[in-house]
């Protein structure tokens, strides 16, 4: 469900850009095939997020899903060899990770704005934009 989650955050993200043509690789081959239907998926926990994906998509006059396995991503590989090799200072104590559960899918919750009301991915469309 993360991984749904991030390819609609970043299709959005997109549409907000006012992008048109949208070229998509990852690591995972399930979901690049799931969402260019070329397997089809009983899960019922996941169907909201496919489907949610597949209207995003529509709305870009060109769309690609590629699949790049995690070995041919060496980018991606190099970051979770070196986050695998980080130790906590305290081997015996590690904070806990508080998670909520929700009564629908993550993506109908909204991320709200932040403090100085520009919303979370500010700086890194601005970034991607002007290059600043």
């Amino acid at each position: 469900m993360a991984e749904y989650e991030a390819y609609i955050l970043g299709i959005k993200l997109a549409i907000d850009m006012n992008v048109q043509e949208l070229l998509v690789i990852g690591d995972s081959d399930l979901l690049i095939r799931k969402v260019r239907e070329e397997w089809a998926t009983k899960n019922t926990k996941i169907l909201p997020y496919l489907h949610h994906i597949q209207e995003l998509i529509k709305r870009f006059r060109k769309r690609e899903f590629q699949h790049i396995p995690r070995a041919q991503n060496e980018f991606a590989d190099a970051l979770a060899t070196l986050s695998s090799m980080i130790q906590h200072p305290y081997t015996n104590f590690i904070d806990p990770i508080l998670v909520k559960i929700h009564d629908q899918p993550a993506y109908c919750a909204h991320v709200e704005e932040e403090a100085y009301g520009k919303p979370w991915f500010h700086d890194i469309r601005k970034y991607l934009t002007i290059g600043e």
